[in-house]
């Protein structure tokens, strides 16, 4: 089977065929290094890859099923990582500067994971700095580009996660998503992205953004494989404090529940004003479809929806200048060589190896938190996010989950939305909600424009239902996969 066809199989299918003895995990992988050579020097998807390193854990795969020790669906699959989860022996940078020069000294659980069922761990992705933007534009290592328009953003802040799948240089990756960061670029790259409930995924080796809002999650070309992918992910980790006690049940099984009709709510504030009505129409046509098939679609309200905005920028700023200021220059980062005194090292090493974006945020927090002004906002704030809470509460007794736009527009042109901070900001309005209520939440893709570039709905559902929500968006998924259309990029 040659490289190009390799790369365009699903997980789902290379995970067949290697049952099957087909194909060889050492042939998928040579494929994607194949793809990535082929692509990666437009996209730059990818800062770093340990191409020997990929290539025996193939091997290794190979030598096991040989012997009959398959470890699971996921032997011998490629999954790549965003540049902020930790790999032992691997570069882990935050697309930072001042981690230029740091090895990760053991794995994050979700790595330990994915090396427990098999996967074969490829390469470092790129990510807005310390997954701190909606585009990937502010990487210390230049931005990636969009397999769909290499003059657009694959949006952020897991911009090399989704565009390292829409451009078919792995068929699974693994992202982070702080108020939209997985559903955002999945919705401008054309893939399926999940941000499970807060705390269903060890955030053990995750570099911290925002301790009370990160969450990882799967990138995929179906809701298949990001089921797949995620059941490996969850359950209960005692290294993190946060992480919830549940069982994790088999998603990839419970995805034919799909047809059991179901009850989903659009919310009036996601619907209003700022729709790009290319977006508004392919939604609807999701809709729709639910309505054909006989699920019930009916109107809710959020009314908190316009609070989330500020509130998220309020919380998620206060806690990044929290957990950015170990970053100092001291310990593991880069030290400044212009320092010449202890607080030149603080100052100066802070200054060259933060990005603005990031200086901002850390300003803004530190702001918040500051004496005479916590009460106004960070407590406030936090107030403001039990409203929010509750909203989504109330609503999920009268339906199954809520179906939404991902992102207001397609995605944009490089420059279009960098000197605007607020007009960013607003490219996760319809996402940040979730991650302030801790709920589980889908982007699946519904469509493209004229132009060609892709468009995602999003569906949000109770916490810790991820069974039920992937069955909801594996039934739309699995009649129009549009996960599954080409770039034209990779048919080049």
């Amino acid at each position: 089977m040659s490289s190009s066809t390799l790369v365009e199989k699903t997980a789902s299918e290379l995970s067949d065929l290697l049952s099957k003895k087909d194909i060889s995990s050492l042939e998928i992988a040579q494929a994607c290094l194949t793809q990535i050579d082929r692509v990666d020097g437009q996209v730059h998807a990818f800062l770093h890859r340990d191409d020997t390193d990929f290539l025996a854990q193939a091997k290794a795969s190979d030598e096991r099923r040989g012997k009959g020790n398959l470890l699971g669906p996921l032997d011998g699959i490629p999954v790549a990582l965003k540049d902020v989860i930790s790999v032992k022996g691997q570069p882990l940078t935050a697309a930072s500067k001042i981690l230029q020069n740091y090895i990760s000294p053991y794995d994050a659980t979700v790595t330990r994971k994915l090396k427990e069922a098999g996967a074969v761990i490829g390469g470092r992705l790129n990510l807005d700095e310390f997954a701190m933007g909606s585009s990937t534009e502010n990487s210390a290592y230049g931005p990636t580009r969009n397999p769909w328009d290499l003059n657009c953003v694959p949006g952020g802040s897991s911009g090399g996660s989704s565009a390292a799948v829409a451009a078919r240089e792995a068929p699974l990756t693994l992202g982070s998503d702080t108020g939209g960061s997985i559903r955002q670029p999945a919705s401008l790259c054309g893939v399926v992205g999940m941000k499970p409930t807060y705390g269903m995924v060890s955030r053990y080796g995750l570099a911290a953004f925002a301790s009370s809002l990160d969450q990882i999650g799967p990138f995929s070309k179906t809701v298949e494989d990001a089921a797949l992918l995620l059941e490996v992910i969850s359950g209960h980790d005692p290294l993190d404090s946060t992480s919830f006690p549940s069982e994790v049940p088999s998603y990839t099984a419970n995805l034919s529940n799909s047809q059991k009709p179901c009850v989903l709510g659009l919310p009036k504030e996601y619907f209003g004003e700022g729709m790009d009505d290319e977006v508004r129409n392919a939604v609807d046509l999701a809709v729709e479809f639910y309505r054909t098939q006989g699920h019930k679609i009916v109107e809710v309200s959020l009314p908190t929806t316009e609070l989330a905005v500020p509130v998220y920028y309020v919380i998620a700023t206060a806690e990044a200048s929290s957990n950015l200021a170990r970053y100092d220059g001291i310990r593991y980062t880069t030290r400044s060589e212009k320092a010449k005194n202890a607080i030149d090292v603080y100052a100066k090493s802070r200054g060259e190896g933060f990005g603005e974006e990031v200086k901002r945020r850390c300003i803004l927090g530190a702001y918040g938190l500051s004496s005479g002004y916590y009460d106004a906002y960070y407590l406030r704030a936090q107030k403001t996010r039990t409203l929010i809470r509750e909203d989504f509460n109330r609503v999920f007794k009268d339906v199954d989950a809520i179906i939404t736009p991902t992102a207001p527009t397609p995605a944009f042109k490089f420059g279009e939305k960098s000197d605007d901070p607020i007009s960013m900001y607003l490219s996760d309005i319809y996402t940040i909600s979730t991650n302030l209520a801790g709920l589980p939440a889908i982007s699946v893709p519904c469509g493209f424009t004229q132009r060609k570039l892709p468009i995602g709905f999003q569906l949000i559902g109770r916490a810790f239902e991820e069974s039920s929500l992937l069955s909801i968006a594996h039934a739309y998924d699995r009649e129009h996969k549009f996960g599954c259309v080409v770039p034209s990029l990779v048919k080049e």
